[in-house]
């Protein structure tokens, strides 16, 4: 699921984090423990490497309840957006 709007997601986001080189399950815990520190409908940009992570973390995010909002390759890796809920 890529987004074909032509928005600055980087700069919506409220926080970042650059998860290229970390290995799973490594780099979902981390992503789950940085929206955790986040408030309610925050939005995470994540950067991911090609392979297990792209095709592990996103499911596991939406497994536990996070909202992805955007799926995208950019070329090296792969950039995500996640939304924390509400509630979870």
């Amino acid at each position: 699921m890529t987004s074909g709007l032509n928005v600055d997601y980087k700069s919506q986001a409220d926080a970042f984090l650059d998860l290229r080189g970390t290995p799973c399950p490594i780099n979902f815990v981390r992503t789950k423990l940085r929206l955790e520190q986040m408030p309610s409908n925050a939005l995470l940009e994540v950067w991911l490497d090609a392979g297990e992570p792209i095709e592990q973390v996103p499911d596991s995010l939406k497994m536990e309840g996070y909202q992805l909002e955007m799926v995208e390759n950019r070329q090296e890796f792969f950039a995500l957006l996640v939304r924390k809920p509400l509630k979870l």
